[in-house]
């Protein structure tokens, strides 16, 4: 969100106004009332400019993230380095190649059907190492 000075300056001399008011009551010299005043204008300022600046990096960092191409894994090692979960990492190290050739398929949006001839299986088959694989993730996972 937007840092919006002019609410936040309209927020400030309402409370600082409240606040002399109250002082001025109670009989507290005005040059206190001064000093007190140009104290906690020069922090308000202080605050601004860290808002200000804090939106400024906010915002390149969203338009970082949207200018970066999400990378497709196209290989069996490129999707293993994309894994950021170490568990996940730990167990898809221990399946077998054919496995993680049918998951990488799949998450290339290819249907079991049509990775069962591509890998050297039978449509069965490949259901059954998915069924043993989602098995084994949920005992470690």
């Amino acid at each position: 969100m937007a840092y919006n000075h002019g609410k936040e300056e309209r927020k400030w001399r309402i409370w600082k106004e409240t606040e002399e008011k109250i002082l001025r009551n109670y009989g507290v010299p005005e040059y206190i009332i001064e000093q007190l005043h140009t104290y906690d204008r020069a922090e308000f300022n202080s605050d601004r400019r860290f808002y200000c600046r804090l939106n400024n990096v906010g915002e390149y960092i969203e338009e970082t993230v949207a200018l970066e191409q999400p990378i497709e894994a196209d290989t069996v090692a490129n999707m293993l380095d994309e894994i950021e979960n170490e568990n996940l990492y730990r167990a898809l190290l221990t399946v077998d190649k054919r496995t993680l050739q049918i998951v990488l398929l799949k998450m290339q949006g290819y249907s079991t059907k049509e990775i069962a001839p591509l890998v050297g299986l039978t449509t069965g088959a490949v259901y059954a190492r998915l069924d043993h694989l989602r098995k084994k993730l949920r005992k470690i996972l």
